[in-house]
């Protein structure tokens, strides 16, 4: 069972930034995909960035590329995600999750399938006005 503590969450006006945070124990892998998934009010959820443990594969949804940048600290099984210019159609839920992978490149079914096993608890991210 994985263990996470999320961060960085909050109120934006629109163009503005945030970086969250996301540190995970418990791993038993050298290889595993963590990323980042949204869920707006009514939706389901999206996978938004991810990023491979080992060689550090990303993936980035359509919505995001660009403006978002994630990024690892392997040392301290941290992962964060930078977003800047944010929309008030970013506006969300973001919950950090993470499972085990069979190579690196598989990171970015995980983040499309929104498969992942392991979830977070969320961090509320508001772009308005």
């Amino acid at each position: 069972q994985l263990q996470f503590v999320e961060s960085g969450g909050g109120l934006v006006q629109p163009g503005g930034s945030l970086r969250l945070s996301c540190t995970v124990s418990g791993f038993t892998s050298d290889n595993y995909g963590i990323g980042w998934f949204r869920q707006a009010p009514g939706k389901g959820h999206e996978g938004v960035s991810c990023i491979s443990s080992s060689e550090g594969t990303t993936y980035y949804s359509d919505s995001v590329k660009g403006r978002f940048t994630i990024s690892r600290d392997n040392a301290k099984n941290t992962v964060y995600l930078q977003m800047n210019s944010l929309k008030p159609e970013d506006t969300a839920v973001y919950y950090c999750a993470a499972d085990r992978i069979p190579y690196s490149v598989a990171v970015q079914a995980m983040c499309i399938m929104t498969n992942a096993r392991y979830w977070g608890q969320g961090t509320q991210v508001t772009v308005s006005s």
